[in-house]
């Protein structure tokens, strides 16, 4: 299920003037180890959305994987961040998660993985650096995160559709109305 209270409400944060709009842009950043099952969600869903739209030159996939702290180089020229990964938040598993950066709760930050940790720096060491971006987590509760296996469990390979979902409405959301994404097989 999703959410519901931790859905982000805030209607300032949603709109863009069609000048700014004009000169975002966007990353959908995919993170997480694909060797720890769940673990990869993030990468897999970015894959996925790979594979089956087409995007505008203003929005970049990004497979983060493992890279922590050295995305700061890879997301530090965006205007708006969509990070997707696998959230150890105490929930069932397959509950998905959407945060705005800075309401992420504690409780989601103490049971982070060391590659998460690693992106969390990133994250606020390119705030630091002065840049302004709009940065939106959606994030969803592992089955498995055990060693050696690339396969998600079903109960997770099963919402890649709703977070898919979740990734397009966040587009939307940020104003970026001018962004039409395609699914690939409309191209045929």
């Amino acid at each position: 299920f999703f959410m519901e209270n931790q859905k982000i409400t805030d209607e300032s944060e949603k709109g863009y003037s069609s000048q700014q709009r004009s000169i975002m842009k966007v990353a959908i950043v995919g993170v997480g180890n694909i060797l720890l099952k769940d673990e990869g969600i993030g990468v897999k869903v970015v894959k996925e959305l790979e594979n089956e739209f087409s995007f505008p030159s203003d929005v970049a996939l990004i497979d983060g994987g493992t890279a922590g702290h050295h995305l700061i180089n890879m997301i530090s020229d965006f205007d708006v961040l969509i990070v997707v990964d696998a959230v150890q938040g105490g929930e069932p598993p397959g509950t998905i998660y959407k945060y705005a950066f800075d309401q992420i709760p504690i409780e989601v930050h103490t049971h982070l993985t060391v590659h998460q940790v690693g992106v969390l720096e990133a994250l606020n060491q390119v705030k630091l650096l002065g840049k302004e971006q709009k940065i939106t987590f959606i994030g969803i509760e592992p089955q498995d995160i055990s060693p050696w296996g690339m396969e998600l469990t079903p109960v997770i390979a099963d919402k890649i559709p709703k977070l898919i979902t979740l990734v397009l409405e966040e587009l939307k959301e940020c104003g970026m109305a001018s962004c039409r994404v395609v699914p690939k097989t409309e191209h045929n």
